[in-house]
């Protein structure tokens, strides 16, 4: 049930690190031995929990020597359900590179107080959230934390789409690439690395409050 280590990383981070988020990362397991993560009959599981006064997760890290860079990837994912959960799918670049010019493609997100409702975004120096810029699409979507749904990015010089159970939710091609493409619009020419993780609270998914009531919350990736 161990996370393979040549394939995964651990993220370890104190609560606020990011967006105001409300959980501890930890490397494999809590103070207490709990885990944050595991592979348990076929599927990636994250889980989110609270021991003692702080609340853990899991925050893991694709292999960061090599990444990827262009084509098609998708997952079968089962999100958490509650007030407060905010699991996400995404991808940085290996190479880093100070935010938000570097660029960020989150192939899916949801927060549990917008139940019925995924998303994708991308983030590069022109488009991004914090200047209200970012170039979003959201589908509603009946029992979307009931059953798995397959999500899926496609990933061309050209262009970048996301997919929900095969039919395209986002596109983005900002400019004509025949030209010669703005780093400010589209800084995804280089090899990214995958992300998994499950947060609480934060920005967004605490934009209406948490209700612990939902812990432990756990988020299934096939």
């Amino acid at each position: 049930s161990a996370i393979d280590p040549s394939r995964w990383v651990f993220q370890e981070a104190r609560a606020g690190w990011v967006n105001h988020e409300l959980q501890t990362y930890v490397k494999g397991v809590s103070p207490k031995g709990r885990k944050v993560a595991e592979c348990k009959k076929g599927k990636l599981r994250i889980y989110t929990f609270r021991e003692g006064d702080k609340i853990y997760s899991g925050r893991l890290y694709g292999n960061r020597s090599e990444g990827f860079k262009y084509g098609y990837i998708e997952a079968r994912i089962k999100l958490p359900k509650g007030k407060g959960t905010w699991p996400a799918w995404w991808m940085m670049p290996v190479s880093g590179g100070r935010w938000p010019a570097c660029g960020e493609i989150d192939i899916m997100e949801h927060v549990g107080c917008v139940p019925t409702e995924v998303s994708s975004s991308i983030h590069c120096k022109s488009y991004y959230h914090a200047i209200g810029t970012q170039k979003t699409a959201a589908r509603k979507i009946a029992g979307v934390m009931d059953e798995f749904h397959t999500y899926a990015l496609e990933w061309t010089p050209e262009y970048i789409k996301t997919y929900v159970d095969g039919k395209q939710l986002f596109y983005y091609n900002p400019d004509d690439y025949s030209q010669g493409r703005n780093a400010n619009t589209w800084p995804f020419n280089k090899p990214f690395e995958l992300k998994l993780n499950l947060a609480w609270g934060g920005d967004w998914g605490g934009m209406m409050g948490v209700d612990e009531s939902c812990l432990p919350a756990t988020y299934e990736i096939d």
